[in-house]
């Protein structure tokens, strides 16, 4: 059995009726689109999509950064005022 990652679901025949509505009714959060009773979609508002993506972003760079980490010898420590002046 397939999870659905969300608390709000609707049908591919509701979605065609009215797409924005079901993203009012859902608020900021994800509405499953299913199909037979299985998730195949999921119907996204963009606020959240956007938040998704800075995570995405943040695990990326983070990953760059303990790459970058493990090439230097020693980590120099500097303060911020120290970069800015």
């Amino acid at each position: 059995m397939q999870p659905i990652l969300a608390n709000y679901t609707a049908s591919i025949t509701e979605l065609k009726k009215s797409p924005t509505g079901l993203l009012k009714d859902a608020g900021d959060e994800a509405v499953a689109i299913l199909n037979h009773n299985v998730a195949s979609a999921y119907l996204v508002p963009s606020a959240l999509y956007e938040k998704m993506m800075d995570i995405v972003d943040d695990y990326y760079l983070r990953k760059e950064v303990d790459e970058a980490l493990k090439d230097i010898d020693k980590p120099v420590r500097v303060k911020l005022d120290e970069l800015l002046s």
